[in-house]
Order: structure tokens, then C-alpha cells, then sequence
């Protein structure tokens, strides 16, 4: 069965941005560095070369550090979406994930019917959570 997945990008923070991921989500955390794939001794040799997250909830999270010299553009044309049904964890996502960051959403009921907000958490990725309705 094909997956897709998250592939966030970070410049030296994939490694606490997984932590804190990790934090709100569980699950098992794999980090390999470049200099662990051969780059001990250059300046890349801590950076993460991949990490990734399974979670209990059937996630996979995935992330690397960019290499010097290859082009990283932060910006805002990606949100990863979490969505459920009630009593899934998702409100104690979002307040993990909102923590420390920004919310530009407030997590509220809306005109569908749904419970639903925005955050961009402490390490800038937008995330959008939409908690299946009838709220109580």
C-alpha cells in the first residue's frame, strides 16, 4: 500500500523539532546524522540527515536538516492537517502544538459543523486540526 507522508525541512533544528513532535505525538523517534552515512568529519556531520516518527496513532512524520549549499525557502504554501473524530487526542494536540507557537485559528466550532483551528508551532510549520462535529 503507497503512503504519503510529511517531509518538513528545518535549518539545524529537524533534531528538537522531532523531540518536540515526538513530545505531542508519542511514538518512536529515528534520527540518522550525515555523519553517521559517511560526513563525520564536515561541518554536516551532526545535522540530520533523516528522522522519522511513528506514532501509535498510525502517523509518520518525517524531516532532515538542509545540507549548506542547498536552497531552503520557509514558507507558507504547506499545513500539515490532523483530523478525527472526537476522543482522539486531537484537542491535546493542538494544545501541544500551539504551546510556544502562534495560533491564527483559534480552535473553535465553525459554520460546518466541525471543530477546527491554525497554528504555526515554535519551529514554524502550520498545522490544521479539524475535530469531526458535533462538539460538546
Amino acid at each position: 500500500m503507497a503512503k504519503l507522508n510529511p517531509y518538513l525541512s528545518f535549518t539545524d533544528q529537524t533534531r528538537p523539532a522531532m523531540e518536540f513532535y515526538k513530545d505531542v505525538f508519542g511514538g518512536e523517534l529515528e534520527l540518522n546524522t550525515f555523519g553517521e552515512s559517511g560526513a563525520a568529519d564536515g561541518p554536516e556531520g551532526d545535522k540530520i540527515m533523516h528522522a522519522q516518527l511513528t506514532t501509535p496513532s498510525g502517523f509518520t512524520l518525517m524531516a532532515a536538516d538542509t545540507p549548506e549549499g542547498m536552497d531552503h525557502k520557509p514558507g507558507n504554501t504547506v499545513s500539515v492537517s490532523l483530523s478525527g473524530e472526537p476522543g482522539e487526542g486531537l484537542d491535546g494536540y493542538w494544545d501541544k502544538l500551539s504551546d510556544g507557537g502562534t495560533i491564527t485559528m483559534a480552535l473553535e466550532k465553525q459554520m460546518w459543523g466541525d471543530t477546527f483551528g491554525m497554528c504555526l508551532d515554535k519551529f514554524g510549520t502550520s498545522w490544521m486540526v479539524n475535530i469531526a462535529g458535533p462538539q460538546t
